[in-house]
């Protein structure tokens, strides 16, 4: 017997009337995605955020009144379910890193085909981490600069928890790393949360960024 799943609902967040247009033209052939709002700057977003309570925000980055990274950092501090996706003409990594610290879920450039598009709202409202092409590689030397913040090293992390933590990096699901270590999938979620308790972010997509970009030397990973 099939089962409705509902829609993602999703805000789109932009303030050039043609890019919302044309977001809500690729979104109409897919039943599995529902535009509930639209806003144009930053501040817009976040009061439609919590009066509309979306799934996923596709967030542009320069708008009037309150930027995309600002608006973000609020809406991750008061809605913390909600995902945010950055949808922008800009690559520079400035702009990249801010956007991932302040707890977006993925960062996608506008040119982005229609297919990629809709299937990365769809992992991203999994909570899966979702990068344009060459942003990946990016943001990793972003972050292994100097000048950047560093996320505390784990400590009393345990060899099954590191073989979870590889997993995680690679994007892999509760369910597959299940299968892959042969352990249950409740066994699996009691190890992310004591991982990212002992990393000190808050989310599996914050700890797979941790995880590409911090030194794989075992000596970051101190065993119990």
């Amino acid at each position: 017997m099939m089962t409705h799943q509902d829609p993602i609902r999703v805000l789109l967040v932009d303030d050039e009337d043609i890019v919302c247009y044309g977001l809500k033209a690729i979104a109409q052939g897919t039943p599995e995605i529902e535009i509930v709002g639209e806003a144009g700057t930053g501040k817009a977003a976040i009061a439609q955020s919590q009066a509309l309570q979306p799934d996923v925000i596709l967030m542009d980055i320069n708008m009037p009144e309150m930027d995309g990274v600002t608006a973000t950092q609020e809406i991750c501090r008061i809605q913390p379910h909600t995902k945010i996706l950055i949808l922008t003409t800009h690559d520079e990594a400035q702009y990249l890193v801010e956007a991932m610290q302040q707890g977006a879920v993925g960062y996608l450039l506008k040119n982005t085909p229609p297919e990629d598009f809709i299937q990365s709202i769809q992992r991203a409202h999994k909570g899966y981490l979702q990068l344009g092409p060459g942003l990946g590689q990016k943001l990793c030397q972003q972050l292994k600069a100097p000048v950047q913040p560093q996320l505390d090293t784990p400590k009393g992390i345990t060899p099954r928890e590191q073989d979870v933590l590889k997993l995680i990096a690679t994007g892999a699901s509760n369910r597959e790393i299940s299968k892959t270590l042969h352990i249950t999938e409740k066994t699996v979620k009691n190890h992310v949360s004591s991982i990212l308790s002992r990393v000190g972010v808050r989310d599996r997509t914050q700890l797979a960024i941790w995880a590409n970009t911090a030194d794989k030397d075992t000596s970051h990973l101190a065993l119990a």
